[in-house]
C-alpha cells in the first residue's frame, strides 16, 4: 500500500488513548503540522481494582478506528519505560565496521535473557567522531523488550486491523519530543564532550508511573519512577475513606472541595514521596553523567500536573525551575489544536508527539522494537498478490494478442479487398493531422495573447499586494511618538511608552478562512462583548487583591475559582464560520480563499494603574487593525499624470477580524540595558557577571550589570487577509464590482 507521507503516534496510556496524525511542514524542515488529534478517556482506569483492561483498550481502540481514517499512514505506538530495558555503553576506539559486533557481545552481556527471547536494537548517539575508519567517544544506547511483552501490546491493534510501523519506548518518545520541539537549534550544532550545552529533564507524570529523561540533545539517560497519579487517589481513598472512584473525582476537583486543605493534606506523602526519588534520580544521573550536571529546567509534562499546587511544589522543592510545556513550539497545529478537547489535554500528547517525530524520520533516536518476522511477513504478502496478478494479466495478455493477430491475418487478404481502403485511410489521416497541427497552433497563440492580456491586468497591482500590507502593518504598530532626546533609559520610561515590539510574522494561505474563524470565533465574540478574563486577573493584580488563579498556598484554604478565570494560553492558526453569538444571531465571519496573518510580539506598558495588558494591545494594534487606513496612490491622476494619494482603509486592503489568540499573564522579567541587540540578557545572568561591561568594584572585584526589572505581556495576534488589486479597488469605489478581493494567492483576478 502506498504511504500517505503522514503519520499517527499512537500513546496507549493507563487513563486514555492519545493520537496525533502529523505529517512534515511543507517549507520549514524542523516543525511538523498535525492534521487530527484523538483523545479517547476510558471509563475507569486500567489500574483499577474493578477494571477489565483488555476489554478497556479494545473499546477505546474501536472508538477510535470509528473516528480516525488510518489508510496509508504510518502508525506508531509506544510501550511504558518499565517494560523494556534501556543500557547507555561508551565503547573504546575501535574500527567502525566491527561496532555491530561489539555491540551484539554487549547485547548477550547486558540483556539478562537469550537474545532469541527478546526483540532488541540499538543505535550510536550522537556526538561520536571517527578518525582513519576509528569510532572514538562513541556511545551506543541498547534497548530491549521480551518477545511476549511485545506481542501482549501489539495484540489489541493487531486485532482491530492497525499495522504497526514503530514501537518506542516512552521514555525515549519523550527524549524525541524534547530534542525536536525544545532543543532543535541546539542538536543541529557540532557535539564538544568537554563543553556539553546545558541539559534539560522531561517529567512525564503517568497513572502509575513517573518517566524521568534527562537529555542535552545528545546525550540521555532515563528512569521510571513508581509514583505517579494514582498514588495520590489512592492516599485520599486511605485518608479520607472514599472508593477509589469518588477519590479520583476528588483529586480532579481538590479545589472545589468542601474541606481542600483536608484534601491537600491527604496528598501531603504522595508530594513528598515524588519529591525525594526525582531528586534521588537526578542527584545519582548528574553525578554520574559529566553532562548532565548543568542541568537548566524541568520541563513537566502529563495531565496529572494539573494538580494544583503540584508544579510550585516541585519548583520549591528540587531548586530546579519547573515549567508546564505550555505550547508545541515546532507543531503547527492551526485549528487542530484550538480544540477545546486538546488544549485540555495536551499535557498528554508530547509522546505521542515524539511517535510522530521518529514516525516521518526526524527523531534523534529511531530504534523500532517491531519484530523482525512481523515485518519480513508484511513483505512477503505485501507483494505476493501483486507478483502472481501480474504473471497471471500478463500471461493472459500474451495469449489474447496473439490469437486475435493470428484470427485477424487468416481472414483477410489485404493484397486484393484492401488496398483501396487502406489508401483511403491513409490520406484520411494525414489531412486530419494536419488541421491538428493548425488547431494547435492557433490555441498555443491564442493563449499567448490571453495570458498577455492577464499580465497586464493584473501583474503591475499583483506586485504591490505584499508590500502594501507590509506598509499598512507598520502603520499599525503604535510607536513611541517622542523626540528622542525627551526619552530617559530607565525602566519607568520603557513601561510608559506606547509602543508595541513585533518579533515575527507568518502567514498562511488558507482555501477557505471560515475554518481558521471557526476556531478563534469564541475569542473575537469574547473580545467584541468587552469581557475578557486575561483583564480581571490583570486587575486583581494592580488592585493588590487575591489573584484567583495563583495555586494556594501550603496548608492554606483553598476557594474554587470559577471556571472562566483558569488561565488560558491558545494558539490557533486557522479559521470563519458562524456560530451563534451571544444575542442569538450569528456573527458573520471572512469566508472564502484568502491568508491568515500571525504577529507574535510583546510590549512593556504595563504600568499599575493604566491601560496594561491585553487592554492596551485592543486600544492600540488592534483598533489600527480593525479602524485605520494608511495614504496610498489610489487616486485619479494628477494634472501631471500621476496618480493621488488618497486614504486607504485597511478594510479596503482586505484586512479584518483581528483577534488576540493568547491570553497570558503579565510576567516580571529582567533586562540588561547594556546588552547589544540581540542578545539575551537572561542568558547572560544564567552565565555569571558581564566584567565586559559591569566594571570592578571597590574592593577589585568584578561588578556584574545592573538589570531592569520591566513587566512584559507576550501575545500573538491573528487576521484575516483577502488581498485587493488597486485598479479593482477603484472599480469597487466607483460601484462597478462588488468587492475586490483576489483568489489569496498574490496577484489574482476579479
Amino acid at each position: 500500500m502506498a504511504k500517505s507521507g503522514a503519520a499517527w503516534g499512537i500513546d496507549i496510556g493507563q487513563s486514555a488513548l492519545k493520537a496525533l496524525r502529523c505529517r512534515p511542514h511543507e517549507s520549514d524542515e524542523g516543525r511538523l503540522v498535525v492534521e487530527a488529534f484523538d483523545y479517547v478517556e476510558y471509563p475507569k482506569l486500567l489500574s483499577q481494582p474493578d477494571a477489565d483492561p483488555e476489554e478497556i483498550v479494545r473499546e477505546a481502540i474501536g472508538t477510535f478506528l470509528e473516528r480516525n481514517e488510518l489508510k496509508g499512514d504510518r502508525v506508531a505506538m509506544s510501550v511504558p519505560g518499565q517494560a523494556g530495558l534501556a543500557r547507555f555503553i561508551k565503547l573504546p576506539p575501535v574500527e567502525a565496521k566491527k561496532i555491530p559486533d561489539i555491540v551484539k557481545y554487549e547485547a548477550r552481556q547486558q540483556i539478562p535473557f537469550q537474545l532469541e527471547d527478546v526483540v532488541w536494537d540499538y543505535q550510536a548517539l550522537a556526538g561520536g567522531n571517527q578518525e582513519e575508519g576509528y569510532a572514538l567517544e562513541t556511545e551506543i544506547g541498547l534497548f530491549a523488550m521480551k518477545r511476549d511483552q511485545v506481542a501482549r501490546s501489539l495484540e489489541p491493534l493487531l486485532r482491530a486491523g492497525v499495522e504497526i510501523d514503530f514501537i518506542q519506548l516512552t521514555p525515549l518518545s519523550l527524549y524525541n519530543y524534547a530534542c525536536f520541539d525544545r532543543l532543535g537549534e541546539v542538536v543541529k550544532e557540532s557535539y564538544d564532550a568537554e563543553n556539553p550545552p546545558q541539559s534539560i529533564a522531561i517529567l512525564s507524570i503517568g497513572v502509575d508511573t513517573t518517566d524521568l529523561v534527562v537529555t542535552n540533545g545528545f546525550r540521555v539517560w532515563q528512569r521510571s519512577i513508581q509514583i505517579g497519579g494514582s498514588h495520590f487517589t489512592k492516599a485520599l481513598t486511605k485518608e479520607l475513606k472514599l472508593t477509589f472512584g469518588k477519590a479520583e473525582h476528588l483529586k480532579k476537583n481538590a479545589a472545589k472541595a468542601e474541606d481542600p486543605k483536608a484534601v491537600f493534606q491527604a496528598m501531603r506523602p504522595v508530594f513528598s514521596d515524588l519529591v525525594a526519588e526525582i531528586q534521588r534520580s537526578i542527584g545519582f544521573c548528574t553525578s554520574n553523567n559529566k553532562w548532565a550536571r548543568d542541568l537548566g529546567e524541568v520541563v513537566a509534562v502529563g495531565n496529572a500536573m494539573k494538580l494544583p499546587g503540584l508544579q510550585r511544589y516541585l519548583a520549591q522543592n528540587l531548586d530546579i525551575p519547573v515549567k508546564m510545556a505550555e505550547e508545541f513550539e515546532n507543531l503547527a497545529g492551526g485549528s487542530v489544536t484550538a480544540q477545546p478537547a486538546f488544549q485540555q489535554n495536551h499535557l498528554s500528547f508530547p509522546v505521542a508527539y515524539g511517535l510522530c517525530v521518529q514516525a516521518l524520520g526526524k527523531a534523534q533516536m529511531s530504534t523500532n522494537l517491531l519484530p523482525e518476522d512481523i515485518v519480513m511477513q508484511r513483505i512477503i504478502r505485501a507483494k505476493k498478490p501483486w507478483a502472481v496478478a501480474a504473471a497471471a494479466a500478463l500471461m493472459a495478455g500474451l495469449a489474447f494478442n496473439y490469437s486475435s493477430y493470428v484470427s485477424a491475418y487468416q481472414t483477410a487478404d489485404v493484397d486484393n479487398d484492401w488496398k483501396q481502403a487502406l489508401g483511403q485511410a491513409a490520406s484520411t489521416k494525414q489531412f486530419t493531422g494536419g488541421l491538428e497541427s493548425t488547431n494547435t497552433d492557433l490555441k498555443s497563440k491564442f493563449d499567448n495573447i490571453s495570458q498577455m492580456g492577464k499580465n497586464l491586468a493584473s501583474n503591475v497591482d499583483g506586485r504591490l499586494l505584499w508590500p502594501e500590507l507590509w506598509a499598512a502593518l507598520n502603520a499599525a504598530i503604535p510607536k513611541d511618538t517622542r523626540p528622542e532626546e525627551e526619552r530617559q533609559e530607565t525602566p519607568e520610561d520603557v513601561m510608559s511608552r506606547e509602543e508595541v515590539h513585533i518579533t515575527s510574522m507568518d502567514c498562511t494561505h488558507m482555501e477557505d478562512l471560515s475554518t481558521w474563524f471557526t476556531a478563534v470565533q469564541p475569542l473575537w465574540e469574547e473580545a467584541q462583548s468587552g469581557r475578557d478574563i486575561a483583564d480581571e486577573a490583570e486587575a486583581a493584580a494592580a488592585t493588590g487583591e487575591a489573584d484567583p488563579n495563583a495555586p494556594p498556598e501550603e496548608g492554606a484554604a483553598v476557594e474554587a475559582p470559577p471556571v472562566e478565570a483558569a488561565p488560558v494560553d491558545e494558539y490557533a492558526f486557522d479559521a470563519t464560520g458562524g456560530a451563534a453569538a451571544g444575542d442569538g444571531t450569528a456573527t458573520a465571519g471572512p469566508s472564502g480563499p484568502g491568508w491568515v496573518i500571525q504577529l507574535r510580539g510583546h510590549h512593556f506598558h504595563n504600568e499599575r494603574g493604566g491601560r496594561i495588558g491585553q487592554q492596551f494591545l485592543r486600544e492600540t494594534l488592534i483598533e489600527n487593525l480593525m479602524n485605520g487606513s494608511i495614504q496610498l496612490p489610489d487616486g485619479p491622476p494628477g494634472p501631471d499624470g500621476s496618480p493621488t494619494m488618497i486614504d486607504v482603509s485597511f478594510a479596503e486592503l482586505g484586512i479584518s477580524h483581528p483577534v488576540i489568540v493568547t491570553k497570558r499573564r503579565i510576567v516580571d522579567v529582567q533586562y540588561d540595558p547594556e546588552a547589544v541587540e540581540g542578545d539575551d540578557a537572561n542568558a547572560r545572568v544564567a552565565r555569571g557577571p558581564a566584567m565586559d561591561r559591569g566594571g570592578f568594584a571597590a574592593d577589585g572585584q568584578p561588578k556584574p550589570p545592573e538589570l531592569w526589572t520591566l513587566r512584559r505581556l507576550d501575545f500573538v495576534v491573528q487576521f484575516a487577509w483577502k488581498p485587493t488589486l488597486r485598479h479593482s479597488r477603484e472599480l469597487a469605489r466607483q460601484g462597478i464590482v462588488e468587492g475586490a478581493a483576489v483568489d489569496g494567492g498574490g496577484a489574482g483576478t476579479l
